[in-house]
């Protein structure tokens, strides 16, 4: 694994129609630092996620790597419900995925990738699983073969959106302690959550976003009272309705 840069956000929003997810957020995710990002409903989470996996392209203001010139490779966890598990793969074939940046489209795997996907498998609990159906699996089965595809791509940026939503303990524990290890190694982790008592207790950093950024930095200062109140607040004060972003309107 290559060292995890600076990852910093200035002036950065990200819209949906020139309506803004993600309005004028500037702050920085440290090397290595494990980062929860909450907020309400629809406070721009999962687009932030996307726009750092370069999947969501900035209406205005930049994300950049530092030190200048390094190259961030980064893996994404999606929600599981955005995802389709209606294609007949196989356990096996799901984390082979995660060799794409490795191997490109057109180029053979590597020699031993079957065996590294299989010890991922086997890593987060599911040796044995190589052929069974992707469908077949119960949504905490589902969410360790995607751990495992990370596990495979070995990137030193992990972004996860909802990673622990709708599992058993057993499996979030499991998985919690992959995290663990994903931060003990030096990885820069920036995860979606709603359980706060798990932000406390797991997470020492936290953006609060609703669609601005009320608070970014050490978890107990962030999550303050009057913060989370104010959050609410602008998240039920925001209607589908309402202008577009005067400076992104300009844009």
């Amino acid at each position: 694994m290559t060292a995890a840069p600076e990852l910093r956000l200035t002036d950065l929003t990200v819209c949906h129609e020139r309506r803004p997810a993600v309005h004028h957020v500037s702050g920085r995710f440290a090397p290595g630092s494990l980062t929860a990002v909450v907020g309400p409903n629809g406070a721009g989470k999962t687009t932030l996620l996307r726009a750092l996996a370069g999947l969501h392209r900035p209406q205005e203001g930049r994300i950049e790597a530092a030190p200048p010139g390094v190259a961030a490779r980064i893996a994404l966890l999606p929600q599981q419900s955005a995802l389709d598990r209606a294609f007949p793969l196989g356990c096996l074939d799901v984390v082979l995925f995660g060799l794409w940046g490795e191997s490109g489209a057109f180029r053979a795997l590597p020699r031993d990738a079957r065996a590294r996907a299989a010890a991922a498998l086997e890593a987060v609990g599911l040796g044995g699983f190589e052929r069974r159906p992707v469908g077949s699996l119960s949504a905490g089965q589902f969410q360790r073969v995607l751990f495992a595809r990370l596990l495979l791509q070995d990137a030193p940026v992990i972004l996860l959106d909802e990673p622990f939503n709708a599992l058993d303990a057993r499996t979030a524990t499991d998985l919690l302690a992959l995290v663990r290890r994903w931060h003990g190694e030096g990885r820069t982790v920036v995860a979606v959550l709603h359980d706060l008592d798990l932000v406390r207790r797991e997470f020492p950093e936290t953006l609060l976003l609703a669609r601005d950024c009320l608070g970014w930095g050490p978890t107990e200062q962030v999550l303050s009272a009057a913060n989370r109140l104010l959050a609410r607040m602008m998240a039920e004060a925001w209607v589908a309705e309402a202008e577009a972003c005067p400076r992104s309107e300009a844009a």
